[in-house]
């Protein structure tokens, strides 16, 4: 007992948070992984999204769509990487 805390308060109130701000950069890893390997919204992920893209660039002889799509794929990855950068700056002491 800690503080004369209950063993369930001393873990809600004082070792998860400490582990939770150790834990939040690998899980921000994680997720921009997740990101990266798994489909971005519903039904469009990243391998249909630049299939798509090549199937269009192939038909217009062009590689516009190529990097209009690589543009989206980067938005979105920056926007999960700023999300888990404000996150650890909110929780940082120093």
């Amino acid at each position: 007992m800690t503080l004369g805390l209950k063993p369930g308060t001393e873990y809600f109130y004082i070792k998860l948070p400490q582990v939770f701000r150790m834990v939040f950069p690998s899980l921000g890893n994680e997720v921009i992984t997740l990101v990266k390997d798994t489909a971005l919204a519903q039904t469009i992920g990243v391998m249909e999204l630049f299939r798509t893209a090549q199937n269009a660039a192939s038909r217009q002889f062009s590689t516009v769509p190529i990097f209009i799509a690589g543009v989206f794929y980067f938005i979105m990855n920056g926007i999960v990487s700023k999300l888990f950068e404000y996150g650890e700056k909110k929780m940082s002491y120093y």
